[in-house]
């Protein structure tokens, strides 16, 4: 019954955005762009602090948006780790002693409106001024990006060529590849009409300058020249494992590695290994 509710409210939402978008049609594009941007989790939840506090570190302010950094110190190369969408520093909890036992230098970041970061809207442009933030702050040359955390780093590169030119080595893990996916979900999801998803890309080509289908990691990975892995599971069924094939595919000096049954979150030993020996090597 929960669920009938959920689904009836969701389709009543989209049917208000469709009509009242014959009246208002910027405002409640605006208004659907805004909705698909406001993430309903993610904040620090009771038993995530301990692992968090005695990290925190600087407090970085991009767009009005204070940004938390997490720093555990080492001797060796900085890594920066950036999560997903309504996740937050937490879920790198397992591979961080990993990291720290191999020296590496660890910084990780809450992405707006996630964790201890402040702000109500996330979407990839603006993660990835957050991340560039970071970047310019800390240095580092590596950099590991979860789900959208991986999708930002690769338009972040794309975008910051010169200003990233000290970066490495990249992850990516489970990470989706075309927005224009994302907004076939959303058009499903709510009922969305044509109309409305035209008002929503003329608001997204006003603020970013990309068609739907023109942001697209897949896109951006042709002028990446930096060592890549990414690491896709075959069943993963929030981004799915092709996302990871057509980046690859684009991204010439990328390896793919595909597991199957380890699902989105991709927390088990073997693959933090699997980045550990990436990172590692020579390559």
């Amino acid at each position: 019954m929960k669920k009938l509710l959920n689904t009836i409210m969701v389709k009543s939402l989209g049917f208000y955005f469709n009509t009242a978008a014959i009246v208002a049609p910027q405002k409640i594009a605006k208004k659907a762009f805004v909705l698909f941007c406001t993430p309903r989790k993610g904040k620090v939840i009771k038993g995530q602090n301990g692992f968090l506090e005695d990290a925190k570190d600087l407090i970085l302010e991009v767009k009005k948006t204070k940004i938390q950094t997490y720093l555990w110190k080492g001797s060796g190369p900085t890594i920066l780790l950036m999560h997903g969408w309504e996740s937050n520093t937490y879920r790198w909890r397992n591979l961080i002693p990993i990291l720290q036992n191999n020296n590496y230098n660890v910084v990780a970041m809450d992405a707006p409106a996630h964790g201890n970061s402040t702000g109500q809207q996330f979407h990839v442009p603006l993660y990835t001024e957050c991340a560039q933030e970071v970047i310019n702050t800390y240095r580092p040359t590596h950099i590991i990006g979860h789900s959208i955390g991986g999708m930002a780093l690769i338009y972040n590169l794309y975008k910051h060529p010169k200003e990233n030119k000290d970066i490495q080595k990249v992850v990516t893990l489970g990470s989706p590849s075309e927005l224009s996916d994302f907004m076939r979900q959303y058009k499903a999801i709510l009922g969305l009409n044509n109309k409305l998803i035209n008002l929503m890309e003329a608001h997204f080509i006003a603020n970013f300058g990309f068609k739907f289908s023109d942001f697209s990691s897949s896109k951006f990975a042709n002028s990446i020249t930096k060592s890549g892995l990414l690491i896709h599971d075959k069943l993963d069924a929030i981004a799915p494992y092709w996302s990871s094939q057509q980046v690859h595919a684009n991204w010439k000096n990328s390896t793919l590695i595909t597991t199957k049954g380890l699902g989105h979150s991709l927390h088990q030993d073997k693959v933090r290994l699997s980045i550990l020996d990436f990172l590692e090597s020579n390559e």
